[in-house]
């Protein structure tokens, strides 16, 4: 006999593990098409022979970003139309079908064409696979605060999202290095990743589809088709952002995140090429930092309702201060000891990321309502997109600016030399540019790359401190009186609360 649903005063299906698994397959999705965007530095130095002019093209793809993501936030709360079931779902729909290639864009593998060409095909990729990217990701990061009213619920969300999001990062991390390195564990094979690309693509997609047939919507937002409406205004949006300390804060803590996960992963990646001399090991010694997300995750509910979010991140954040410290314990001449010690390191550190990243999606949900409790609009589209377009930017300037700092450590500099010390931009065999060197790079190098990393988690777990301690302000107490007075605690007046009616709270 088929199991009865249950269904809440409303005649929705009750909130359950099926809602919380739907929204982790959603960001699993997006990590599938996301996942190889750390190898993208790489690609272009070492299989496309770019060198610092990948630096470059990278902040000219966020001036499509600043435009891309706003722009997409804007025309999604602007648009009235009625959809089947959600226009969030509608959206995310459309955008995992272009996921499907819009990855593989990124990573073209024609070594033999000139610079300009190159830097086209870049280009090109890039805006490609972040139009459809934030087609799909900004509305749902936007599902959050409409799936369920209910402070646990949405803590319950975000903790499951950081779980898609950790097995959407650890599966590639463990098992691309195998596949997209040579046998030598250091040369990158260009064709290889292309492929990988390709095929995360299609699996991001049916995670997309999994969602969308298991997400229920019960904070139905009211479309006013015949009713004068004010014209929508981005100035004001972005302002009303500015004004938003909650998602002001968060946003600088994710933009710390992203530094750290981003921009340090490119110097990681050499590091264990040219360091520890063996790239495929990477992955597996990054997924011992996965650790304490693992084991925080099923705690974070309960510890939530107990302590409150912007309190437990805190706590996080300093967590990940302490092991961006001591990320700077070196051994002398790269004992085996080093490797635990920087594993060690990575574990204290990843403890406080997990902290903070399972409530992170929550705290951005509580943001959303602060915008309606401030200026009595919702506005969820440009809210988050406004956020997500300053998490795109760390993820692009901050691996801009480790590869500019990595040259001035030599990494660059020494890049492409023949046998007699002279550059060449003649790729070998397997069409790869080759652009390390261990042997021309020197210890001196490797080990100042090493630093770096340390330099560039302990920057992120500052600017995760900074935005969580000191600008976020939606602490256990303002929280309470915030949903209070948005009729959150009221089921008759859960709708009207959730954003289908303007509310003034000046």
């Amino acid at each position: 006999m088929k199991k009865e649903i249950q269904l809440d005063s409303n005649g929705k299906r009750k909130f359950n593990i099926r809602d919380s698994v739907a929204y982790a397959a959603g960001d699993l999705g997006c990590n599938m098409s996301f996942a190889l965007k750390g190898t993208m530095a790489l690609f272009w130095t070492q299989v496309m022979g770019m060198g610092l002019w990948y630096s470059l093209l990278l902040v000219i793809v966020q001036v499509w970003d600043a435009i891309n993501d706003p722009l997409i936030g804007s025309i999604i709360d602007a648009d009235n139309r009625k959809y089947k079931r959600n226009k969030f779902l509608s959206y995310i729909w459309f955008g995992s079908i272009g996921l499907i290639v819009g990855g593989a864009c990124c990573f073209l593998p024609f070594t033999g064409a000139p610079v300009w060409a190159k830097m086209i095909i870049f280009i090109s990729g890039y805006v490609v696979w972040d139009a459809f990217y934030t087609i799909a990701n900004v509305p749902y990061g936007s599902l959050l605060s409409l799936i369920s009213k209910e402070p646990a619920d949405r803590a319950s969300l975000s903790a499951w999202r950081s779980i898609g999001s950790m097995v959407g990062n650890m599966l590639p991390m463990v098992i691309l290095p195998f596949i997209i390195y040579e046998a030598d564990g250091k040369t990158l094979n260009g064709w290889r990743v292309f492929l990988a690309a390709l095929i995360m693509g299609v699996l991001g997609f049916f995670c997309f589809q999994f969602m969308i047939r298991n997400t229920e919507i019960r904070v139905e937002e009211e479309v006013k088709l015949n009713e004068d409406q004010p014209k929508f205004n981005v100035l004001k949006a972005m302002k009303n952002f500015l004004c938003n300390r909650p998602a002001v804060g968060a946003t600088l803590a994710a933009m710390g995140m992203f530094i750290g996960m981003q921009g340090a992963a490119t110097a990681v990646s050499v590091v264990f090429q040219i360091y520890y001399e063996n790239a495929k090991i990477s992955g597996i010694v990054q997924l011992f930092a996965m650790i304490p997300i693992v084991v925080f995750t099923p705690l974070a509910r309960k510890m939530v309702t107990k302590y409150g979010k912007k309190e437990l991140s805190v706590i996080g954040a300093i967590c990940s201060i302490v092991g961006g410290g001591l990320l700077f314990i070196i051994t002398p001449n790269n004992t085996g000891l080093d490797l635990v010690l920087y594993i060690l390191a990575q574990l204290v550190y990843s403890l406080g990321l997990g902290i903070y990243s399972t409530v992170s999606w929550a705290m951005m949900g509580d943001a959303i309502d602060y915008n309606e409790w401030k200026t009595g609009k919702r506005e969820e589209g440009v809210v988050y997109s406004l956020h997500s377009f300053f998490r795109k930017l760390a993820q692009g300037l901050g691996p801009a600016v480790a590869l500019v700092i990595m040259s001035s450590l030599g990494y660059v500099n020494n890049a492409n030399l023949d046998a007699a010390g002279n550059y060449t931009n003649i790729p070998d065999a397997n069409g790869a540019f080759n652009a390390i060197n261990v042997d021309w790079l020197g210890w001196d190098v490797a080990v100042n790359l090493r630093i770096l990393v340390a330099a560039l988690f302990l920057v992120a777990a500052l600017m995760q401190f900074v935005g969580l301690a000191l600008v976020y302000n939606l602490d256990k107490k303002t929280l309470e009186q915030m949903n209070k007075e948005l009729g959150r605690d009221a089921e008759a007046t859960a709708d009207v609360a959730a954003g289908g009616e303007e509310t003034s709270a000046d």
